[in-house]
């Protein structure tokens, strides 16, 4: 469900949590020089800087958007979030995304130029710990091709957010580590500095008004890469030293459950296993596409997103989540009526799990749509319309699959 292109952008830039932090006055050349000795990375290039006016941000962010992706690309991605309901129905992705990082860009590296870029109004230029922060995505890119790396992973919307945690939560590891040596504490032998620091990283301050009023996915689609990317980091660290900061790039999680879950992230690296899958059920009641349809969107749901499905429509039932193992959806729009048609299905760990869920998703289908009427409600099939159009939703076993918005009352 992510923002396969749009959020790319989205992580070269560095969210102020760090900026709320301690500020470091060492110039560029001494903090990489400990960031490399943090993690045995040699420097091979010093890092050319830049300076921009915020009032140039929003523009040349627009431009870059403009040139990763295009506007057919963007509503695609607005329709999914749309059709989920993780966002309302007038919400719009290009300008929210836009205004979100021109509020709250301290500093970024921009991986396709091997530049830095300070705003101006953040202090001098050699201040503020988003320095240390970029110049350890500066120094990770000489050693790994950041942009080589998120873009690899393109095929799978969920794995790209992992790989966002990758890079983010590394750099925030990096600048957390470079102040913890500054007091004389390391990160590597102390659980509770990582657990402040994620606070810290997901902490609101009432300065950001347009973070604070988004959507709540938007608002945790974010965070995620540094607060989640960061425990990752810490977790890796632990058990492989200095080996983790390349492995996270060499053998990159496939999933957000592997962000979220360490421990299976390191399992498979130890062992790997085929990663499971689902199929996508029947246009509706088994029929097939005629020649008036066309595939928009084929993409991955994650652990992450029916984290926040559950977050949004059935807060009790969150934990479910956690028994999430895989899930795929694709859209499908009607070339003569505009219609757009929803198919989804998730895997879960038991045919109990897949229970909980398949009772979570009614409470979904009624909470994202004002005009949802139920017409058949069973143990395994709920049927009904909505807006949308009609809609069936089956559990079988440990599958839930769902068609939403056919022409006619889903059968």
């Amino acid at each position: 469900m992510h923002m396969k292109h749009t959020w790319a952008l989205a992580a070269l830039v560095l969210w102020t949590a760090a900026p709320r932090l301690a500020a470091q006055t060492e110039p560029p050349a001494e903090i990489l020089a400990e960031l490399s000795k943090i993690t045995g990375w040699k420097i091979r290039k010093p890092v050319p800087m830049d300076t921009m006016t915020r009032d140039r941000l929003k523009t040349y962010l627009e431009k870059r958007v403009g040139e990763m992706v295009d506007a057919a690309d963007i509503r695609i991605e607005e329709l999914a979030l749309r059709r989920f309901g993780l966002v309302p129905r007038d919400f719009n992705l290009k300008e929210s995304t836009l205004d979100l990082m021109a509020e709250q860009a301290a500093a970024f590296y921009d991986y396709k130029k091997d530049r830095m870029v300070m705003l101006d109004g953040q202090g001098t230029l050699m201040q503020g710990i988003a320095l240390v922060h970029e110049l350890a995505h500066a120094l990770a890119d000489q050693h790994v091709d950041l942009d080589r790396y998120i873009r690899k992973s393109e095929q799978s919307d969920d794995a790209m957010l992992a790989r966002q945690a990758v890079m983010e939560g590394q750099a925030t590891w990096l600048m957390s580590e470079f102040m913890a040596r500054k007091a004389g504490l390391s990160l590597r032998t102390s659980q509770s500095l990582v657990d402040m620091m994620g606070r810290m990283a997901g902490a609101g301050s009432g300065q950001f008004p347009v973070f604070e009023q988004s959507p709540l996915y938007l608002r945790e689609s974010l965070m995620f890469p540094y607060v989640q990317g960061l425990r990752f980091q810490q977790a890796v660290t632990v058990k492989l030293g200095n080996e983790s900061f390349e492995k996270v790039f060499s053998t990159p999680p496939r999933s957000t459950r592997e962000i979220l879950h360490p421990e299976q992230y390191l399992e498979r690296i130890a062992s790997p296993r085929v990663q499971p899958g689902v199929t996508l059920p029947a246009p509706s009641g088994g029929g097939k596409w005629d020649k008036g349809w066309k595939q928009l969107a084929l993409g991955t749901s994650g652990e992450f997103d029916h984290q926040m499905l559950l977050r949004l429509y059935d807060k009790e039932n969150e934990a479910v989540a956690v028994e999430w193992r895989a899930g795929e959806y694709d859209l499908h729009e009607q070339k003569k009526t505009g219609r757009v048609l929803l198919r989804y299905a998730s895997a879960w760990s038991t045919p109990e799990a897949a229970q909980r869920y398949f009772a979570s998703y009614r409470k979904i289908l009624a909470g994202k749509s004002k005009q949802c009427e139920f017409s058949d409600e069973g143990p395994e099939r709920l049927t009904g319309t909505n807006e949308d159009g009609g809609f069936t939703v089956t559990v079988q076993a440990n599958t839930v699959s769902s068609v939403e918005g056919w022409p006619a009352p889903a059968r």
